[in-house]
């Protein structure tokens, strides 16, 4: 059996890790979208380690499109296989694919009129999208869904088993029980790791003890904050934004996972009488869709948000939330002086009307950019992050004197300790972990916390590199 790293390999974004049987079935785990800035993305999202026509089966863990975001491109050229994912992964890729296909399409007609601008003998550096729209739909029929919990074949010689991952809506770990030549080999792949006692989503739940796992690493050095703390932080960000400077607090978040539970919170200071009496506004159609989505799924909830269900029947919503899904009236929010609350897609900043806000709103000290999670660091949200004093938004230096800050607590993904209590009954047991989804000084850090921690052999992998399981 081999396994080869096709992304996320010292790289956050860009999941994709191919297993090949000594029968030549390959099984590929995640088909994620390389996100961030620079030539090299485009590039990365344009190559492959493999033929996609000679993959057998996709195995996907969640819906984010780091991990789901290529999969109309890898249909497109030639793959024709099932693919794998739990219920909720498969309703919400529905809507999270379309979107991408659109933003595929705005990207490449900004890049090529910008290119056409500069001087004609640049032509050949202009690009096609990766797919369009209509591309989601062939790669949309082949999705099989599959419950938590229970072993299922999807080869003569492998079961699949999905675990609750607590990442995000439907995020799951990945075993695989594999026959190769008569022996057994459990091989894990964690997917992302959530986090315990997060809103909404239950908490993760142990994978079964494996022989191999695909370890993720994103925060392998660093430590959230706890829950509470968060809150009564996030509330002081609030009214020091909106009450104090009378200014915007604007909240870059994915759509799907950190736009609801943002929301979850604030719905839950309102109805306790803690959220000063400003207008809140979801601007992204994508949110609108993915909450509703999660209205579809509640087998992903968690006790907390059951029971308080029964005092309020919307969770996603209160008076002073408003969803926002024109265009004229994301526009609007940018010549408003209100204080107000936006939460806006992507959250890195990199795509989408956040990067309109942005513009729009960064050279205002009355205002706050709060950042809520990982970017990548030559993304916005990385420069901003980071302290820079200037920043470039569709190709004007724009002076950053809106106050940035920065709570990494609201991320989905889990920190060391809590990623180490997810993997800590493999001690032991497991013969060989591999670190992915992270970049590779933090990998370093955590595959020595590990070592101290007892764990065992642990590698982190190159770029496209293939690693033989000998038993």
């Amino acid at each position: 059996m081999k396994i080869k790293f096709c992304g996320a390999a010292q790289f956050v974004t860009g999941s994709s890790h191919l297993i090949e049987l000594e029968d030549g079935f390959k099984i590929l785990l995640d088909c994620g979208l390389f996100q961030g800035r620079g030539a090299h993305i485009w590039d990365w999202n344009n190559q492959w380690y493999f033929k996609p026509a000679e993959i057998d089966c996709l195995v996907l863990s969640h819906a984010h499109i780091d991990h789901c975001g290529r999969i109309p491109k890898l249909v497109k050229d030639g793959y024709n296989g099932p693919i794998h994912a739990t219920h909720a992964t498969r309703s919400l890729c529905a809507v999270m694919l379309l979107d991408s296909a659109k933003i595929q399409e705005m990207d490449v007609i900004w890049h090529n009129e910008k290119i056409l601008k500069k001087r004609k003998k640049d032509k050949n550096k202009l690009r096609e999208p990766l797919y369009i729209s209509d591309d989601v739909a062939p790669a949309m029929i082949k999705f099989e869904g599959h419950p938590y919990d229970v072993w299922e074949q999807i080869h003569p010689n492998v079961q699949v088993l999905y675990r609750d991952a607590g990442h995000i809506l439907g995020s799951a770990s990945v075993t695989l029980k594999i026959n190769d030549n008569g022996k057994e080999t459990i091989l894990g792949f964690t997917g992302d790791i959530g986090r315990p006692d997060r809103p909404i989503l239950r908490d993760p739940q142990p994978m079964p003890e494996v022989d191999y796992l695909i370890c993720e690493s994103t925060y392998g050095d660093r430590v959230h904050e706890s829950g509470p703390e968060q809150s009564e932080q996030f509330l002081e960000v609030i009214k020091h934004a909106c009450v104090v400077k009378k200014g915007k607090l604007i909240i870059p978040a994915f759509s799907l996972g950190r736009t609801q539970e943002i929301v979850y919170m604030l719905d839950k200071m309102e109805t306790a009488g803690l959220l000063p009496h400003i207008k809140v506004y979801v601007d992204s159609p994508l949110a609108v869709n993915v909450t509703h989505i999660f209205g579809l799924h509640p087998e992903c909830f968690d006790a907390e948000i059951n029971e308080y269900l029964i005092s309020d029947s919307n969770p996603f919503g209160f008076n002073n939330l408003v969803y926002v899904k024109g265009v004229e009236q994301s526009k609007a929010l940018n010549y408003s002086k209100e204080p107000c609350i936006i939460i806006s897609a992507s959250g890195m900043m990199n795509a989408g009307r956040v990067k309109h806000h942005l513009f729009n709103n960064i050279e205002d000290p009355k205002n706050t950019f709060l950042i809520v999670g990982y970017c990548s660091p030559e993304t916005p949200g990385g420069i901003l992050r980071s302290g820079a004093e200037t920043i470039n938004v569709f190709d004007e230096e724009k002076i950053v004197r809106a106050e940035v800050k920065i709570m990494d607590s609201f991320s989905a993904h889990g920190d060391k300790n809590e990623m180490y209590d997810f993997i800590s009954n493999q001690k032991g047991k497991v013969k060989k972990i591999f670190l992915v989804h992270g970049e590779l000084e933090t990998q370093t850090n955590f595959k020595q916390f590990l070592i101290d921690k007892g764990m065992g052999m642990i590698d982190i992998p190159s770029p496209g590199q293939e690693i033989e399981i000998k038993e």
